[in-house]
């Protein structure tokens, strides 16, 4: 069930702004926190996610039902599970479609920018608020490796452990290149309108096409080629500019069940933060910038299909670790679903995170 957490006081920002209070900061629980509370596990949801991390007996799909629940990786029997929804997103926490209490009116574009580092501050405080002063394990998957990495940078105090899966320390050129093509398909539609389109009509086309954008990135070419090759959705080629292959269909399909479902500003905002991010920002080198982290174990995962996030980052990452003294667990798992492989393969990840956790 989704619980809400108020932050009451004025939150300072990187960006150099204020978000004033209330904040509010919608997060999920399973499981018991012991009576020491140290077997608290925080999971950290990727670029669209929610708090929603496992459906725990409800009828709402949790996106992480392969790793969270009694005898899997984060056994909800052992462990206690905390998802948040991240700063600036649109399922319960406060993000650019909330109201903005100096004008009773959506916030739009007049929510300040947030980033990597502000989700986690948030996060911070939640923690602090259940009364937890270490976390067992701070675990997430694309946006949310990132934000376990940045809690292994600023609170090394408060995480025992990391398990960093499918990410990257910072965006490569590439990166930030596909997410700003999305951006500007949502700022390219007429009906975003500057961002004031509450309670107007949607930027949904520009929405669709970003998400159409993404969801290629999300997926392997052997992936995409083994279940659409170039399949027709009839039995003829028709000369038009209609849907004629199948990819297509899919592709049109994801991008419109997405528009009902997420914020444009939104979607806006977070690409914009997992762009900024940067694990090294403020230091030399990578090795600097980690180095307060060398007493918090960890454990890397990258998968042999992703090309959004390819493993050569992740042993970038891994080198740094090691340099400093860390102890570092890395595996790569061969699995043919590309990036989206950290949502979708579970038997591997289950053994592996599950044989890490013991040992904790």
């Amino acid at each position: 069930m989704e619980k809400m957490f108020t932050i009451d006081k004025p939150l300072e920002l990187e960006c150099k702004k204020t978000l004033y209070p209330p904040i509010y900061i919608a997060y999920e629980t399973y499981g018991k926190l012991n009576t020491n509370k140290t077997n608290a596990i925080l999971v950290c949801h990727a670029l669209t996610g929610s708090a929603c991390a496992y459906s725990d007996n409800t009828d709402k799909k949790g996106f992480w039902d392969t790793l969270i629940g009694p005898n899997k990786a984060l056994d909800t029997n052992k462990y206690f599970i905390i998802c948040s929804n991240v700063l600036g997103s649109c399922y319960g926490s406060s993000g650019p479609s909330s109201t903005n209490p100096k004008t009773n009116k959506p916030y739009a574009l007049d929510f300040p920018f947030v980033t990597i580092k502000d989700m986690v501050e948030a996060q911070k405080l939640l923690i602090e608020h259940l009364g937890i002063e270490k976390l067992l394990c701070a675990i997430g998957g694309s946006m949310g490796g990132m934000q376990v990495l940045q809690w292994a940078r600023n609170y090394p105090y408060m995480v025992k452990s990391v398990v960093a899966i499918a990410t990257t320390y910072r965006h490569n050129a590439v990166q930030i290149a596909f997410n700003e093509v999305a951006r500007q398909a949502v700022i390219n539609d007429p009906e975003w309108n500057n961002g004031n389109y509450y309670s107007k009509s949607l930027p949904k086309y520009g929405l669709a096409v970003a998400r159409m954008v993404g969801h290629i990135t999300y997926l392997s070419k052997d992936s995409m080629q083994k279940k659409f090759g170039r399949n027709l959705v009839s039995d003829k080629v028709e000369f038009n500019f209609s849907v004629n292959f199948q990819v297509e269909s899919y592709l049109r399909y994801k991008g419109e069940q997405f528009t009902q479902r997420f914020d444009a500003n939104s979607f806006l905002y977070l690409t914009k933060a997992i762009d900024y991010f940067d694990l090294q920002q403020g230091y030399p080198t990578l090795e600097d910038a980690i180095s307060c982290a060398k007493d918090v174990k960890f454990l890397i995962v990258s998968f042999s299909s992703d090309w959004l996030y390819p493993k050569e980052q992740s042993k970038r990452l891994v080198n740094a670790l090691e340099s400093i003294g860390a102890n570092v667990s890395y595996r790569n798992i061969n699995y043919e679903y590309g990036h989206d492989s950290f949502l979708l393969e579970s038997a591997e990840q289950n053994f592996i995170i599950g044989n890490f956790l013991r040992f904790v």
